[in-house]
């Protein structure tokens, strides 16, 4: 494919493999282990499937994730250098990893060998299917023949639009993972209650609490709702998905649910403006099999 610059987006952009190849958008996976030694390269060695149906199966063991190594950006970036592409490499928030100092690290060693190879690392200053839906609208950018610089420009101007409102499914993967911070002075250890949680500007933050799985999930589409009010209820600019982790058939009943009470509110949605993608490795280690929320972003062409 004759293209003018190319999309890389690290393993957290949770995008399905199929989506990414027809986009033509290339990731570089995250590591993910059960046991502390044998890594294994999610969505590569590892189905994400297959990874859900062991947390399951293996209640009370929590896998680690582990970011690319430089030497897998070289690997991915020096192809392109070669041949006079141009890169956007699109990185998970940098409060959450390292991924992104990878990228940076590997950009020098490119260029030391091809000082006229033009990467741009970014800092998504968000991650999993939000950051799925920044790296696609990069895409569409590229795709709709904007510039190089114009597109790097116009991603860094609507990374500060993206949301995540989700819940999880009980708290024992935050509180392993150390992601609990700010959440367990809201949620505490009271038996039944849930948290929602927002992610922007590569942070979390506690959004409320619920005691069970419909209480929260409302939460979530009640935040969705808020977002858009506060920004006009224009609700065609916006990007919008549904991400999930084990239960596919939980998320197909929340996005029917959403879209009702959208339709309600007065929005024209249909299924195909909210698509439904897996939640991956990188962040489930954290949430625990059965995230369950929104990614909201501006869009890139409106």
């Amino acid at each position: 494919m004759n293209e003018a610059y190319h999309i890389i987006s690290d393993g957290s952009c949770d995008l399905p493999k199929e989506l990414a190849a027809e986009k033509n958008i290339t990731v570089v996976p995250f590591y993910v282990s059960f046991d502390d030694t044998r890594y294994l390269k999610e969505n590569v060695e590892i189905d994400i499937r297959d990874f859900y149906q062991q947390m399951v199966d293996r209640k009370g063991v929590y896998p680690k994730s582990s970011m690319p190594s430089t030497q897998d950006y070289v690997d991915v970036f020096m192809p392109y250098a070669e041949k006079g592409i141009p890169v956007i490499c699109i990185c998970i928030t940098t409060k959450f990893s390292g991924s992104m100092q990878s990228a940076l690290n590997a950009r020098e060693i490119v260029l030391e060998t091809l000082p006229e190879a033009v990467i741009t690392v970014i800092d998504a200053t968000i991650n999993t299917v939000l950051q799925g839906q920044y790296v696609l609208e990069a895409a569409r950018l590229r795709d709709s023949g904007m510039p190089y610089d114009a597109c790097v420009a116009r991603l860094e101007e609507i990374k500060s639009t993206g949301r995540i409102f989700f819940t999880v499914g009980d708290m024992e993967y935050l509180k392993h993972g150390g992601r609990i911070g700010k959440v367990s002075a809201v949620a505490g250890s009271v038996l039944g209650i849930r948290p929602v949680i927002t992610l922007k500007e590569g942070e979390i933050f506690p959004s409320g609490i619920g005691r069970g799985r419909k209480r929260t999930t409302e939460k979530a589409i009640g935040l969705l709702l808020e977002y858009l009010e506060e920004n006009g209820r224009k609700i065609e600019r916006y990007s919008i998905a549904i991400g999930f982790g084990y239960d596919y058939e939980e998320a197909v009943a929340f996005r029917e649910h959403t879209l009702e009470v959208l339709r309600d509110k007065g929005y024209h949605v249909s299924k195909q403006d909210i698509p439904i993608y897996q939640i991956g490795a990188t962040i489930s280690v954290h949430t625990g099999p059965y995230p369950l929320g929104f990614g909201i972003i501006e869009k890139g062409i409106i």
